[in-house]
């Protein structure tokens, strides 16, 4: 028989990002187009939800500028990045930068939707469910289209990009973000 201790209430911000810095998380970037023009945005927390029907997650924070967009697109692609594209990660983790300016390289799918070039994987997916958590939303999406390059992933740990060789080593990146990612 198992017995419920209680805990002590909440966490404070700082514990809860310390213990998050130590988690290394795949880095990828998701576009979108509600009919004003494309946006994008870095992310950490994209998540594998359910192979049948094939479902991801992310979640993007409601104070963020991309979140009227994500609150109005019906679809988005997710880009998932290699480990030398730190600097598109980057630029896409920036405010008030046109992040779809050179040297961005992306283009329309057939579908409207936009799409970085240089990603060496693409999920394409149609927004089912939007749900209000805290300070962010997490967004559901049905992988309609995938396209997938074998390439080293580009990880986010401990406050920078870096990525994991064959041998398991993590490789630093040489990019220090200081940037929080959604």
């Amino acid at each position: 028989m198992t017995s419920c201790i209680d805990a002590p209430a909440g966490v404070s911000p700082e514990t809860y990002r310390a213990v998050f810095r130590g988690y290394a998380t795949g880095v990828c970037i998701v576009t979108a187009d509600a009919g004003a023009g494309p946006i994008g945005f870095t992310a950490s927390s994209l998540t594998s939800v359910s192979l049948d029907p094939p479902l991801v997650s992310f979640a993007l924070s409601t104070a963020s500028g991309c979140w009227p967009v994500i609150a109005a697109a019906e679809s988005v692609v997710v880009n998932l990045l290699g480990a030398d594209q730190h600097d598109i990660a980057a630029r896409f983790a920036t405010r008030g930068v046109d992040r779809f300016a050179g040297p961005t390289r992306w283009t329309r799918l057939p579908t409207g939707e936009p799409l970085l070039v240089d990603a060496p994987s693409h999920l394409r997916g149609v927004i089912e469910h939007r749900y209000p958590a805290g300070d962010h939303h997490l967004v559901v999406a049905r992988i309609t289209h995938a396209t997938y390059g074998d390439h080293s992933p580009l990880v986010y740990h401990d406050g920078r990009y870096t990525t994991v060789h064959e041998d398991g080593a993590e490789r630093g990146a040489g990019r220090e973000s200081g940037r929080q990612h959604r």
